[in-house]
């Protein structure tokens, strides 16, 4: 099969095309042939060298963690699932390929309708997305900060938010602030000065904070936030435990994932997605989710 692998850390650069044998389902599982991956700035991360906790990197590695594509064989021990049926799923790297092989309680079926590449950028940034609202106890009535609010978690943040009842303010550059409108959300721009424009929105305090961007806008959440216990970031790696945060990571699962793809059939969440790559291209991928600031998701064109 084809796949984007790197063969040592480092830049973009060292994200490139290769042949690597295809895997085969074993007990528990179902092969997937790829038709989008997404990309997320964990992928850019692990390419570099840092691994979160858990993650081994064995050479030539393919990166990517979220996936949507038709299943094409299935192992023993397997029921609920039939070959050709489209599905969503999740897997800690592998993803950037032709064909990946999960466990079966790692695909839901893909909504009838869903384009590929929505479906492929959904999985992993909708997860975090949701694992963190979860932890920080958001629901109706709060007004929550999101900072980073345009990019591809702080999209599906700001709508599960919404749909919880919350008042969201989100944090993007002022070419995104339409777009953050069209969510639900009050948009606040970056830069000097952001604490008094949030505080101008929020006189009474905030209820909760998210940051996916920037350790700026984290600082002027813990101003704003009462319990600190309701401020996370999957950002601020390196400032979490000096800030006296919480470092948020994803919690996926299939029914977490088939929450979000309900939302999606309801018409209650929207994937944005800025551009999409063939496979070869992962590189250039990279390159533009490192870039910063851009909203929505970058994906992978598989198949």
């Amino acid at each position: 099969m084809k796949a984007a692998a790197f063969f040592e850390f480092g830049g973009p650069e060292v994200l490139r095309l290769t042949e690597l044998e295809a895997p085969e389902a074993g007990a528990g599982e179902v092969r997937v042939r790829v038709k989008a991956a997404g990309v997320q700035p964990v992928d850019c991360s692990v390419r570099s060298g840092w691994m979160p906790a858990g993650v081994q990197v064995s050479f030539p590695q393919v990166a990517g963690n979220e996936f949507a594509g038709v299943i094409d064989r299935i192992g023993e021990g397997v029921t609920g699932l039939s070959v050709g049926e489209e599905v969503v799923g999740f897997r800690v790297l592998g993803c950037y390929a032709e064909y990946v092989v999960v466990p079966a309680d790692q695909v839901v079926p893909k909504p009838a309708g869903m384009p590929w590449e929505q479906a492929g950028g959904l999985s992993g940034a909708g997860q975090t997305a949701h694992t963190a609202l979860e932890e920080l106890r958001v629901g109706k009535g709060d007004i929550v900060l999101i900072n980073g609010a345009a990019g591809g978690v702080g999209t599906v943040a700001v709508q599960v938010a919404r749909e919880r009842g919350a008042t969201v303010i989100g944090t993007a550059s002022e070419a995104n602030h339409d777009y953050l409108r069209s969510l639900g959300a009050i948009p606040v721009a970056y830069g000097d000065g952001l604490l008094d424009r949030v505080r101008a929105l929020a006189p009474n305090g905030l209820d909760a904070a998210l940051d996916a961007a920037s350790v700026d806008g984290l600082r002027v959440a813990l101003e704003l936030v009462k319990d600190k216990d309701r401020v996370g970031t999957i950002f601020a790696f390196e400032h979490y435990k000096q800030l006296g945060v919480r470092w948020i990571g994803s919690k996926r699962s299939a029914a977490r994932l088939r929450e979000l793809l309900d939302l999606y059939a309801q018409g209650k969440l929207r994937i944005f997605v800025r551009s999409v790559h063939p496979l070869e291209k992962a590189a250039d991928a990279h390159r533009e989710v490192e870039s910063g600031h851009g909203r929505g998701k970058v994906v992978l064109l598989v198949d």
